[in-house]
Order: structure tokens, then C-alpha cells, then sequence
């Protein structure tokens, strides 16, 4: 899992590449954890700034590697976007080998 996120945090503005099914959805649940952190935090303080603060720094990392996912299964990146497909399509295995936008 931590090597997931520091991969992540890595390529934090890449959206050129693959990531696969494991970093995507690691990373995912880093987010939520910081996401439920900095509601508690901030409901404590009473505050959702906090929540804010918690939360802008991952944003652009988790659109990043939600589009690496969408390259992996070797659909283009708008594909994360459409309700409900881009749900099968994270969820969904890597393409093996090499696809159009490159190796895994």
C-alpha cells in the first residue's frame, strides 16, 4: 500500500502512462482515509475549512492515477467522466503487455 502511494505522489501531475488495478484503488483508499480524517477534524474544530486543507493537496494526484487506470485497460482518460462505466473500467483487469499508451 505504501509503495502504491508514494507512486502516486511520485507522478503527482503524470497523466501519461498505465497504473494498475492494485495503485489505483491503494491510493483510493488513502484518499478516503484522508478525506474521514479531515471531516473529523474539521467537525471538531467546526470548521470544514479543514477539510479543505486535508483534501486539495490529493485531488490532482487522484484524477492522475484515475486516468493511468483508464489508459490500463486501454480506454483514453475521458472515459473517468462517464457515470457508472468508469466504475467497470477501474474495476476492471489491465490489458497485458504493451497498449497505446505503453507498457505496464
Amino acid at each position: 500500500m505504501g509503495n502504491a502511494i508514494s507512486i502516486c505522489f511520485k507522478k503527482y501531475a503524470t497523466f501519461a502512462g498505465r497504473a494498475s488495478r492494485s495503485e489505483y484503488w491503494f491510493f483510493y483508499l488513502f484518499y478516503l482515509i484522508v478525506y474521514v480524517m479531515g471531516l473529523v477534524v474539521g467537525s471538531s474544530q467546526g470548521s470544514q475549512t479543514l477539510l479543505y486543507v486535508f483534501i486539495l493537496p490529493i485531488i490532482l494526484p487522484m484524477w492522475s492515477v484515475g486516468v493511468r487506470r483508464m489508459h490500463d485497460t486501454g480506454k483514453s482518460g475521458w472515459f473517468l467522466i462517464v457515470p457508472f462505466y468508469n466504475l467497470v473500467l477501474l474495476c476492471s483487469e489491465s490489458n497485458s503487455g504493451t497498449n497505446a499508451y505503453g507498457d505496464l
